[in-house]
């Protein structure tokens, strides 16, 4: 077991407790699903900068998700959620409507330029927003109000790994092939990886995996390489809504408090955060969302907990149970030899 998983109370600084020191601020990224398009740019950026092989493009019969969910082969992966309600119409009673509700008027007005509404830029480390020649778009329903949209809405959200504050796959790894960087984040060595897969099982969100060709781990680096030269990861830096932002944890966290405040004043009551508690079952991710609806409906786990955070209490348990055995044996020994 790695020291900064030695205790699991709440980590502040991770990659000083993993023994970096004067590092740069923590870094992650902070996802805000309210603006994601499903474009998939940020899928593409990922394969074509970290040389992450094809997955095959299959529509698996779920809507346009070709990808499924993450793996060996898809380091982000953008997930599409069709259902019969209405954009803004999550949490009525959050305008001061009663639940249920129609949505209309001022209301669905604000609901579409919250949604519009969002800064630009990448974070600290990250350079202006790239031109990627796309047409302009305006999101489905802004052009007549939110209350034009009748028969569903989408909920899009680009998933990754999240470089957990408490990481399993650091804590299981007999090789010493992840390790944790001096920005926070964790990365896989390939060429140290043995592909014993004890990473894999010990992940909560089943986000790292083996590649069937070779049956070495790989997952997201937060773009290594490019942190190290000043740069954004190619993910966010490829985003045309800036729906994945960039930048210094702790700046990211109160950027999204902020945003989740707009779109409840809205009307967009079911707004809310995931992964940003550093009191969460992974001490807080480096990697958090907005979403707009119950985890679950992204495929993400309700409850997240990372599955060694109780090996401590349970090597001492088990020290404490065969240290009675042994007494328990010269007993038994010394009482038959009195005899």
């Amino acid at each position: 077991m790695t020291a900064e998983h030695s205790l699991y109370g709440p980590l502040e600084d991770p990659a000083a407790d993993a023994g970096h020191r004067d590092h740069p601020a923590r870094v992650g990224f902070f996802t805000d699903t309210s603006v994601c398009i499903g474009c998939k740019s940020c899928e593409v950026a990922c394969k074509e900068w970290n040389n992450v092989p094809d997955d095959g493009f299959n529509l698996l019969g779920m809507s346009f998700d070709n990808t499924g969910m993450l793996g060996a082969d898809s380091w982000r992966h953008v997930a599409f959620v069709e259902q019969p309600r209405r954009l803004g119409g999550q949490d009525a009673g959050v305008a001061g409507l009663p639940t249920g509700e129609s949505v209309t008027g001022e209301v669905a007005d604000s609901v579409s330029s919250a949604l519009h509404d969002q800064p630009r830029g990448g974070g600290e480390l990250g350079t202006a927003p790239v031109d990627l020649g796309l047409p302009s778009f305006e999101l489905p329903g802004a052009g007549t109000g939110a209350d034009g949209r009748d028969e569903f809405r989408w909920l899009m959200a680009s998933d990754v790994c999240k470089h957990c504050t408490h990481a399993g796959c650091l804590d299981v790894c007999p090789t010493g092939a992840l390790f944790r960087t001096e920005f926070g984040s964790v990365v896989v060595q390939s060429d140290i990886c043995n592909g014993c897969g004890y990473c894999v099982s010990a992940c909560p969100y089943g986000v790292i995996d083996r590649r069937e060709d070779d049956g070495r781990a790989w997952k997201c680096t937060l773009c290594y390489d490019r942190l190290r030269d000043g740069l954004e990861p190619a993910c966010a830096k490829a985003c045309p809504t800036d729906s994945i932002q960039f930048g210094p944890l702790d700046e990211l966290r109160e950027r999204a408090r902020q945003r989740v405040e707009q779109l409840h004043s809205a009307g967009v009551g079911e707004a809310r955060l995931y992964g940003e508690d550093p009191d969460d079952g992974v001490g807080g991710d480096g990697a958090f969302f907005l979403l707009l609806d119950e985890p679950e409906v992204y495929g993400l786990p309700p409850d997240p907990v990372v599955p060694t955070r109780d090996a401590g209490s349970m090597w001492r348990h088990a020290a404490v149970a065969a240290g009675a055995f042994v007494v328990a044996a010269a007993s038994a020994f010394l009482g038959r030899g009195g005899r």
